[in-house]
């Protein structure tokens, strides 16, 4: 089994190199990904992948909001939202944290919340609030917090939630980030079914009544649609049951990951959230060392990692 270090590795790892692999496949149809044994950094020759100008193996947006927030909370010692309001807009604006200092893929909501900001709007009033305003731009970057994160289970899911309101106010958003949050903290204690007792947990803390609970009963986690597979898009209660099915369809990271470039559409978003659970599950040795090796960045971050580690 993979200690506890091997599984943190393999969550920031995990998310990084799914998100770079689904960077090409992003946009087409699922009729239009490869076979899985065709799926690569590398497309196959003659597939019209998106991106073109970006080598195999980079992470997009996902994966440097990822490290945003991870730096953020190992400078400050605590979720700042204003702090990482401000590194994101350095991402936008400098390149902060992206894999040769190059922005190639943002979202319109976060783009309209990064204006917000930088135009000196309080960050948890940044993001759009609108239930249309429910991208997964937000849960893509939340994983570090789980990772770094020693408080008890509601303050876990409260800064989640906090997190979110940067670039994702509706509650809907919010909700999905704390969900996706604590379902990462029960597989790395060792959880038999670590997603029931992440749902199970929200519940306890938001009990009925609450916004927040009728949000995850009503919208991310109905019991009949528990079953339902998700589709692949960039709405954020799809894009976390998508990366859960492809969890649990997968018998190794590899499997899982691919599964998420299959389904098409938000690629790199849908691997990026499946991938980092991945990763805890199965450790960094779990991860394919020709994607670990392959993956651009590392002088990013290689340092943010051996800090977290030493915490």
């Amino acid at each position: 089994m993979p200690t506890r270090e091997e599984r943190i590795s393999g969550g920031v790892y995990g998310l990084l190199v799914g998100d770079a692999l689904g960077v090409p496949y992003e946009f087409h149809s699922p009729a239009e990904i490869p076979a899985p044994e065709a799926i690569d950094f590398e497309p196959p020759a003659g597939f019209d992948r998106a991106h073109g100008g970006v080598p195999p193996g980079t992470w997009s947006d996902d994966g440097a909001h990822a490290l945003c927030l991870l730096d953020s909370l190992l400078y400050n010692g605590r979720l700042d939202v204003e702090d990482l309001g401000r590194r994101l807009v350095n991402w936008y604006e400098w390149g902060y944290l992206a894999v040769d200092g190059k922005v190639f893929d943002v979202g319109i909501q976060t783009r309209t919340a990064l204006a917000n900001v930088r135009a000196g709007a309080p960050a948890l009033m940044a993001g759009p609030r609108g239930e249309r305003d429910n991208g997964n731009g937000s849960l893509m970057r939340v994983l570090p917090l789980a990772l770094w994160h020693h408080g008890d289970d509601a303050k876990l899911a409260s800064d989640a939630m906090a997190q979110s309101r940067v670039t994702h106010g509706h509650m809907r958003s919010q909700v999905c980030c704390a969900v996706y949050c604590l379902w990462a903290r029960r597989i790395l204690e060792g959880a038999s079914d670590p997603w029931a007792d992440a749902l199970a947990t929200f519940r306890d803390l938001y009990v009925e009544g609450f916004e927040a609970r009728t949000e995850l009963d009503t919208h991310i986690a109905r019991p009949d649609a528990e079953d339902t597979p998700g589709t692949g898009s960039g709405y954020v209660v799809d894009c976390l049951r998508s990366a859960r099915h492809c969890v649990e369809a997968g018998r190794d990271f590899e499997g899982v990951v691919k599964a998420a470039v299959r389904l098409g559409r938000d690629t790199d978003t849908t691997a990026a959230v499946a991938g980092g659970i991945a990763g805890l599950m199965y450790g960094v040795q779990g991860i394919p060392a020709r994607w670990r090796s392959a993956l651009r960045g590392q002088e990013l971050l290689k340092p943010l990692l051996d800090k977290l580690l030493s915490r």
